[in-house]
């Protein structure tokens, strides 16, 4: 059919849309959610339909900015316009939900698809849950993760080229690159480190180093970073690496999808587009970590070990305490000053040995260290200072202020004492209770808010101590964290005596 174009001055946003009049719609038997095809001087491309009585006349279809420039439409040209049906890889979903195995082409297929924005955020989801509820063998997983790293840019270093990962779900964990990578880098380690925004968390890596510097950069930009000084710790979302990555986990999120498959394919997979050799991964375990038994963190482990193996990378992986938040230090600027307290010898020990040990393990995979050796020279790399000045050009050459101190990192100005309600020991604190109140008090997105940890697991607590402060930028979202945070305590505080029988 033809169809009178009216534009809107609006940008519809993740994939191509139209609207049509629902008695054209009906004429045409095109179904809200449908695909059709439209055709202009410039190019013919196939959008999604939004049906509707008022917007646009019987006879008329509506193009947003993204549409009408790609087709050279213009306000009250014609347009050709005809139902497309669903893509292959439409029918190559179905058959994983039906408990079929797919080939390397229809996953292939539905990668590009994804990427082309040719599939629906519905039939995106279907695909994720068929992954959940039904899986998917190492041979499919493989395909996925190369599909992933094939569908967008990858780097080239020509440089045996490092990384660590975490595959996080412990609030405070994200501080840990921030020491680490300095710590190999000093000690000859080539590590263009490329971190994630906060997922489910209180502050990804680049959250948090964003605080510090600057994190988007282009592939080329990070070559020149990392070629003089052996590091860079960048935010991998503006590079176009396995950019179907980020369109999956737009629709995990909000569902709270994350099923294995999916997520041995999106880490590996920037990995590949990374040009990464050796990989050392972190699984955090405990109680209510993503992972909270050994038996289950083993399992995973063994299949990234399998993965890696088939994609030539060298790889380890261990399993780390993840039964607590990591540190006191909870949210980016929070944590940015806990880095430095740490990088300055200052810090709390339990991140100092986590970031000392993953270093040492990657001194050892590099052949820098003779086995059980490596931690002591990650030791002595972080107490002569040698860490500090390496994160310090990090920061310069990321276009930060090197000479950053503690003090001049600014928190949230709006805060709030959690008071311990009796005296005794912490027996638990609740990883997602403390990310709850986090995001409420405003982090990820408001750099200065998060929480402070007084009392962890072992420590006394006495009547009217602070146990955390919460801190905020803003006195509404700092009502909510309280509010939360009162109802629902995330701490666990008990006296030695149990119950009297």
């Amino acid at each position: 059919m033809e169809l009178s174009v009216k534009t809107f001055d609006l940008e519809a946003g993740k994939r191509f849309t139209v609207i049509i009049n629902e008695k054209d719609m009906l004429k045409e038997r095109i179904r809200p959610g449908d695909r059709v095809s439209v055709s202009g001087p410039l190019d013919t491309l196939t959008a999604f339909v939004n049906s509707t009585e008022k917007i646009v006349k019987e006879g008329e279809i509506g193009l947003f900015e993204e549409v009408s420039e790609k087709t050279g439409l213009k306000n009250k040209s014609i347009g050709k316009v005809e139902y497309s049906p669903p893509p292959n890889s439409v029918h190559s979903i179905r058959k994983k939900m039906n408990g079929g195995k797919l080939s390397n082409e229809q996953i292939y297929e539905i990668v590009r698809d994804i990427v082309e924005q040719n599939l629906s955020e519905a039939e995106i989801a279907a695909f994720l849950v068929a992954q959940q509820t039904i899986g998917m063998e190492m041979d499919e997983v493989e395909s996925l993760t190369r599909a992933m790293a094939d569908s967008g840019k990858k780097a080239d270093y020509k440089k045996t080229t490092f990384t660590k990962h975490s595959i996080g779900g412990v609030p405070g964990d994200s501080k840990v690159s921030l020491i680490n990578i300095p710590i190999v880098a000093a000690g000859g380690i080539f590590i263009p480190k490329t971190s994630s925004r906060a997922i489910t968390s209180p502050s990804g890596t680049s959250d948090t180093m964003e605080v510090f510097a600057e994190v988007d950069f282009s592939i080329d930009e990070i070559k020149d970073i990392a070629t003089k000084c052996g590091a860079a710790l960048v935010w991998g979302g503006s590079l176009n690496m396995a950019p179907a990555d980020d369109l999956l986990i737009r629709v995990e999120r909000p569902l709270k999808l994350d099923p294995l498959s999916q997520m041995l394919a999106s880490i590996m997979s920037k990995q590949v587009a990374n040009s990464v050799d050796f990989m050392l991964l972190d699984v955090p375990v405990g109680i209510g970590a993503k992972v909270e038994t050994e038996k289950e963190g083993k399992k995973i482990a063994a299949k990234f070990s399998e993965l890696a193996e088939r994609l030539g990378i060298s790889f380890k992986a261990v399993l780390t305490y993840g039964g607590q938040p990591v540190g006191h230090a909870v949210g980016p600027a929070l944590e940015a000053i806990e880095t430095l307290m740490v990088l300055n010898n200052k810090g709390p020990p339990s991140v100092t040995e986590k970031a000392i040990a993953l270093s040492g393990i990657m001194f050892e995979m590099a052949g820098l260290a003779s086995s059980g050796q490596g931690d002591a020279i990650a030791k002595d790399i972080l107490t002569s200072g040698r860490a500090l000045t390496k994160f310090q050009e990090i920061v310069e050459l990321q276009g930060g202020d090197p000479k950053v101190k503690p003090s001049d990192i600014q928190v949230g100005e709006k805060k709030f004492d959690i008071l311990s309600k009796g005296d005794g020991y912490v027996t638990a604190v609740s990883n997602e209770r403390i990310c709850k109140i986090a995001h409420l008090a405003g982090a990820p997105k408001d750099k200065g808010a998060g929480i402070y940890l007084h009392k962890k697991v072992g420590h006394n607590a006495k009547k009217g101590e602070p146990i955390f402060t919460i801190y905020s930028e803003s006195g509404k979202k700092l009502d909510d964290a309280i509010k939360f945070a009162l109802k629902y305590a995330p701490y666990q505080i008990e006296g030695m005596i149990i119950e009297e029988i």
